[in-house]
């Protein structure tokens, strides 16, 4: 019987201690009431509560969570249905408002979601939809906003996972891509051959300029080199012409300091050509003109027989 008694005692003990002493994890928080009204929030760490006096109503995680919202099928301006995910990422903020603010917050932030996408892409076609994926995210997320305000919770992002046009559409889709990508690679191909043939011209064309400054070059220093040898010609003539003209000089110096004169210089000449005629076999033919230098060459050899005598 005493045995009985205790392990009762225990088991009241355990219940009370139960019911009396809460521990909290980290990033978690109870909403305690008191009688059926919001008392107080249990913080981490350890928390005591009067039995059944004190209830935790609900528990709270402060992390930020993720909600995925069902795919939904939307239309678009232009009238064609495309399927839709997204993803919610969300993280309470006021445990309190989130408890009385709304049955469920989780279920609500969906709804409020999907409607808000469908509003929003049945005023965009379907090119702009396919496009404008940050654009369709910030609109809900703004709309979830200031849903979410008044219930404690806060959405940190909104993501659009996938967007699925129909097969027919996404079809011509894939038509048009490879056409595109056909289209550009024609394009690519069409600059690559417009621009080897501007190298190819480019490089002709300095080709020519190289071989014309290059024949510049070479009848500039050819003419130059004509120049230098006419110069050096000239230079040559100048000097032998020089040397010429003093040997006259010197010549005329020579027969002037000597005391010969042209009229004596005639007369020895014409001596000598008389000795030339003396021989048999010798002719000489004297031109009509010179007819009257040999009368002065007679008187001028009386003249130079006089000399003679009177030296004797």
């Amino acid at each position: 019987m005493q045995w009985a008694i205790i392990v009762i005692v225990l088991l009241v003990v355990v219940v009370f201690i139960s019911l009396t002493v809460k521990v909290v994890p980290q990033q978690r928080v109870g909403v305690v009431e008191r009688l059926g009204k919001f008392h107080r929030l249990l913080t981490p760490g350890l928390n005591i509560l009067i039995p059944v006096i004190d209830q935790v109503r609900i528990n709270h995680d402060l992390r930020i969570q993720q909600a995925n919202v069902p795919p939904q099928t939307v239309i678009t301006k232009d009238n064609v249905q495309v399927q839709i995910d997204t993803i919610i990422f969300y993280q309470v903020v006021g445990p309190e408002q989130a408890t009385y603010g709304i049955s469920d917050y989780v279920y609500g932030v969906r709804n409020i979601s999907t409607a808000t996408m469908r509003q929003i892409i049945g005023k965009l076609e379907l090119d702009e939809t396919l496009s404008g994926r940050e654009k369709i995210s910030t609109e809900i997320r703004v709309a979830l906003d200031e849903a979410t305000e008044k219930w404690g919770v806060r959405i940190e992002r909104v993501e659009v996972i996938d967007i699925k046009p129909p097969l027919d559409i996404q079809e011509s889709m894939d038509k048009q891509m490879k056409a595109e990508r056909n289209k550009r690679a024609i394009v690519l191909e069409a600059e690559a051959a417009k621009q080897d043939m501007i190298l190819r011209a480019e490089g002709d064309k300095q080709s020519k300029i190289l071989k014309a400054e290059g024949d510049k070059e070479a009848r500039i220093r050819e003419a130059e080199g004509l120049r230098q040898a006419q110069e050096l010609e000239a230079l040559g003539e100048a000097a032998a012409i020089k040397s010429v003209a003093e040997a006259e000089k010197a010549r005329i110096e020579f027969l002037a300091t000597s005391g010969l004169t042209e009229e004596i210089l005639a007369y020895r000449s014409f001596e000598a050509l008389t000795e030339v005629a003396k021989g048999p076999a010798n002719k000489v033919f004297i031109p009509s003109n010179a007819i009257e230098t040999l009368g002065s060459l007679g008187a001028i050899a009386e003249v130079f027989k006089s000399g003679k005598d009177l030296k004797k």
